[in-house]
C-alpha cells in the first residue's frame, strides 16, 4: 500500500490547484469538511464544536444533492463528513455518502460509531474513502469519563470497529478504517489501552492527535504538559505491526502551540462548513462572534453553493485572511484544520518553498488534502 499520511499536507500533489493559486485566481476548495447537524448524542470534555454554536438550520438531503452536485461541477474532488457536528444524527447520512460517491466525490465520515451497524456499513463503507472512528480512550470508564456517555457505548463501539473490518474484508474494499484519540494532557494514562485495544479491534490505524483550543484558552489545553507524555506516545507507536499502524501527530503536539506563520492562506484549497449549513472560511468562525466570516448558507432558498464560492463576499473573507489585517498566530484556534498546508503555502510565499511537485508513489487519500 501506498503511504498513509496522517501528519502533514498533501497540497503539493495538486499541481493544477496550485498553478492557478500562484497565478492569482479564484481557485475552487480541494477539499471540504462539513457536519450534516451540529448535534451530537456524546457530551465529549475536549469538543471544540461546543464553541462554535450557530443559528441552526436544517439540512436536508435535497439540499445535500444539490449542494453535492455543484460541488462535483465546479472541481471540489472530495467531501469529509467530519466538521462541528455528528453526521449520523441526521438521518440522511447514509444517502449522502452514497450519493456524493455517485456523482465522483471521494467520500469520508469520522464519527463516535456507535450507531452503525452491519446493515448500515454494507451500505456505507462501498462508497468511502475513509471511516474514522472518535475513540478517545482505551478503558470503559475512562471513555465514559471522557466522552461524556455511557460505559456500555464503550463495548458497543467496539463491536462496531471489528464489524466495519469484517464487513471491510468480506466485501474486498478499499476503504481505510481507522481510530482517532484526541489527547488532552489529562488523558495520559489512556495511551497505551488504546494502542493495545486497537491492537485487539484491528482497525488499519490508530491515529493521536493533539487537542486545538480557541484563541482564548477556553478548553484549558496546556501545549507544554504535552511534553510529559512522548515516552508514552513512543511506545505506543511500536505497538505497530504489518497491518495496524499507531501513530501520533508529532508536528503539532511538539508545537506547544505555536505557529511559525501569521497568513492563512489553506482555506481556499480546504474549506469547512459547519452542520448548520453555514459557509465560513473554518472552523474557528462558525460561533455568531465572528459574523465578520460569515459567507453565505446553502440552506436558504435559491442558493447555490457553486454560486457562493464565485461571490465577491466569499473572496473577501478569503483575502482577508490573507492579508496583513489578519494575525493567524492571535485571532483563530490552536493548530486547526489548515495548519499544515498553511505551512507549506507560507514557505512559499516567503521564498523557501519552490512548491514542486513530490517525486516518487502518490500518498493514500489524495484528495483529503
Amino acid at each position: 500500500m501506498s503511504e498513509l499520511i496522517l501528519d502533514g499536507s498533501k497540497i503539493l500533489w495538486h499541481q493544477d490547484r496550485l498553478k492557478q493559486w500562484k497565478s492569482g485566481k479564484r481557485i475552487v476548495p480541494i477539499t471540504i469538511d462539513m457536519a450534516l447537524t451540529q448535534a451530537c448524542q456524546y457530551n465529549c470534555e475536549f469538543c471544540y464544536a461546543n464553541m462554535q454554536r450557530n443559528k441552526p438550520h436544517k439540512i436536508t438531503l435535497s439540499i445535500m444533492k444539490n449542494f453535492l452536485d455543484d460541488c462535483a461541477d465546479v472541481g471540489v474532488k472530495a467531501i469529509s463528513l467530519v466538521s462541528d457536528g455528528e453526521s449520523t444524527a441526521n438521518p440522511i447520512y447514509e444517502d449522502v455518502i452514497v450519493y456524493g460517491k455517485r456523482v465522483g466525490l471521494d467520500m469520508a465520515i469520522a464519527t463516535h460509531g456507535n450507531t452503525l451497524t452491519e446493515k448500515v456499513l454494507r451500505k456505507i463503507l462501498p462508497s468511502l474513502t475513509y471511516l474514522r472512528f472518535n475513540f478517545s480512550a482505551g478503558e470503559p470508564q475512562r471513555y465514559s469519563e471522557i466522552m461524556g456517555v455511557p460505559v456500555e457505548k464503550f463495548y458497543e463501539t467496539c463491536e462496531n470497529i471489528k464489524t466495519a473490518m469484517r464487513v471491510k474484508k468480506e466485501l474486498s474494499l478499499d476503504v481505510t478504517i481507522g481510530m482517532q484519540m484526541v489527547l488532552m494532557p489529562k488523558y495520559g494514562d489512556q495511551i497505551i489501552p488504546l494502542a493495545k485495544l486497537g491492537k485487539e479491534l484491528r482497525p488499519d490505524y490508530l491515529v493521536i492527535k493533539h487537542c486545538s483550543d480557541d484563541e482564548d484558552g477556553s478548553l484549558g489545553v496546556d501545549y507544554k504538559e504535552y511534553e510529559k507524555l512522548y515516552a508514552l506516545l513512543e511506545e505506543a507507536e511500536s505497538y505497530s505491526d504489518d497491518g495496524y499502524l499507531v501513530k501520533a501527530k508529532w508536528s503539532k503536539i511538539t508545537s506547544k502551540g505555536v505557529r511559525n506563520y501569521n497568513r492563512c492562506y489553506g482555506t481556499p484549497f480546504h474549506l469547512q462548513m459547519s452542520g448548520t449549513g453555514l459557509i465560513a472560511p473554518c472552523g474557528s468562525f462558525f460561533n455568531e462572534k465572528y459574523k465578520q466570516y460569515h459567507i453565505g448558507n446553502i440552506t436558504y432558498k435559491g442558493v447555490r453553493f457553486k454560486d457562493i464560492i464565485k461571490s465577491d463576499r466569499y473572496w473577501e473573507v478569503m483575502n482577508f485572511l490573507a492579508s496583513p489585517k489578519f494575525d493567524a498566530c492571535t485571532m483563530c484556534e490552536t493548530l486547526c484544520l489548515q495548519d499544515k498546508t498553511n505551512e507549506v503555502l507560507d514557505a512559499y510565499k516567503k521564498d523557501q518553498h519552490d512548491l514542486k511537485a513530490p517525486i516518487g508513489e502518490k500518498p493514500q487519500h489524495l484528495n483529503f488534502i
